[in-house]
């Protein structure tokens, strides 16, 4: 099983930015530990702060990979343009957010790319993507 996991503006900064939020560790920290309680799954890690290339990242692997862990970020409350992408690809995306968006802002309360994903996780922390790939998998570790 080949999956990408793709982080969107500002998840460069996690254990930085807002650590009551986001927590103290960076994704760079989690992700061996991911990849050690996965070590069946090849799991590869993407990151940009800029929309094009989340969907050019998208387009390169969405017809040959088993699934796709995306934190849009912000993007996921303003982007048409990755709903279109997400929607025009074979291989299934989940969507992650590490806070509970529907217990903050009203404007985190939509997403424009939920409707074009194979389910949406929110509110787990770090272990929101672990929960995605559980999902890929068809069963929780």
């Amino acid at each position: 099983m080949k999956i990408l996991i793709i982080n969107g503006p500002n998840l460069n900064l996690l254990g930085i930015r807002e650590p009551g939020i986001y927590g103290s560790s960076s994704f760079e920290q989690y992700l061996p530990q991911l990849k050690q309680q996965y070590s069946d799954v090849d799991i590869e890690y993407y990151q940009s702060n800029i929309e094009g290339e989340l969907i050019n990242k998208m387009q390169e692997v969405g017809f040959s990979y088993d699934g796709i862990v995306l934190n849009a970020g912000a993007y996921t409350h303003t982007s048409v343009a990755l709903h279109d992408c997400i929607r025009s690809l074979k291989t299934p995306v989940i969507e992650v957010h590490i806070s509970n968006v529907h217990q903050r802002e009203d404007f985190r309360h939509n997403s424009m790319i939920s409707a074009a994903c194979k389910g949406v996780i929110c509110g787990f922390g770090l272990d929101s993507y672990r929960l995605a790939i559980s999902a890929f998998q068809g069963c929780e570790k």
